[in-house]
């Protein structure tokens, strides 16, 4: 059995994470047992979740455990199986976490999957067409519920959230405006991610000069806000929102190292009678199906072009994360493994 390589949550960072929170370790793969299958990873997926994982806080999820391989979703093949349902050679997706191998229990549900790569790149399996995308349709389709014709705001707007969001609402007939760091990122979502307007918060660091850009960007309002970040850009949408808005809750990586984000105007929430719903798209696994068809078909018909930011190496995994907190990729963040 191939040597491993892992990397493990070290210690809990106090405040802003750095890479000295981890640790790289060699490790020896165990034989497998029946019904075990042996994966090779190609790509480990990195998100903005893992930063919460990280805590040892109330989440909706139980804190990443110290000295454990960092959780994490992966795609890979499978290099050798004592399962009948997986064969050497078969391209999978699962949740093998930050290390080169793992082995896992083909019997357990929704641990493997196996993916067809002839119209959709193994990679986009961790992005467009795999977790983020049905994030963004959930998010979309099953709490804003949009009609043709009204307005959708997403935050991250060029990440892999935002990006099949765009798609999906364009699908919808929707006017959608996105909020992203920097011209360069404005400027691919207008130009190939079918936005129709982008706003740079880096151009726009507070509440009031927010709120006017979105007013400017949407002047019919807001009817859907999908929140990836928090802070003072949802205070601005707040503003601009609509009676009977929607805002779809995903995350809040603004306070993802322990500060409080407190509104500025919560009684724009009563006035305006929104719903605002949080959600956690692994607690809905009966749309993965419908969603993922539909995201398979846009990438396809080349509507859904994301894009991909790539470390090379899994020591240079940690470093990657960090610079995905603060907004240094550009699109869906990979490490690739081999």
């Amino acid at each position: 059995m191939p040597v491993n390589q892992q990397i493990l949550l070290d210690n809990r960072p106090h405040g802003e994470a750095t890479v000295d929170n981890f640790k790289l370790v060699e490790t020896a793969t165990p034989a497998l047992q029946d019904g075990e299958v042996l994966v090779r990873h190609h790509y480990l997926s990195l998100d903005p979740y893992m930063r919460g994982r990280m805590n040892d806080s109330k989440s909706y999820a139980a804190s990443q455990a110290l000295g454990e391989v960092m959780i994490g979703g992966t795609v890979g093949e499978v290099v050798e199986s004592r399962h009948p349902k997986f064969q050497p050679g078969d391209q999978v997706v699962g949740m093998g976490g930050w290390q080169l191998y793992s082995v896992v229990d083909g019997n357990a549900p929704g641990m493997l999957r196996k993916v067809d790569t002839t119209h959709v790149p193994l990679s986009y399996y961790l992005g467009a067409v795999g977790m983020p995308g049905v994030t963004a349709w959930y998010g979309l389709v099953k709490i804003i519920q949009p009609k043709a014709g009204e307005t959708v705001v997403v935050s991250a707007a060029t990440g892999a959230v935002g990006s099949a969001f765009a798609a999906l609402a364009k699908a919808r007939g929707c006017r959608v405006v996105g909020i992203a760091g920097g011209a360069e990122k404005c400027a691919y979502a207008t130009g190939e991610l079918g936005f129709d307007a982008c706003i740079d918060y880096k151009a726009h660091p507070d509440l009031k000069s927010m709120a006017k850009a979105l007013k400017d960007a949407c002047p019919d309002g807001i009817d859907g806000y999908f929140e990836n970040v928090g802070g003072y850009i949802l205070d601005a949408v707040l503003l601009r929102a609509n009676a009977f808005a929607r805002v779809a809750v995903c995350g809040m990586i603004a306070g993802y190292d322990g500060q409080p984000l407190p509104l500025a105007n919560p009684a724009l929430i009563l006035i305006n009678r929104m719903k605002v719903e949080g959600f956690i798209v692994s607690e809905h696994m009966d749309v993965w199906p419908e969603a993922l068809t539909e995201l398979g078909t846009l990438v396809a018909q080349g509507k859904l072009r994301p894009r991909e930011s790539i470390a090379h190496g899994l020591q240079n995994a940690p470093e990657a994360f960090l610079g995905l907190l603060k907004g240094k990729n550009f699109g869906k963040q990979l490490v690739q493994l081999v």
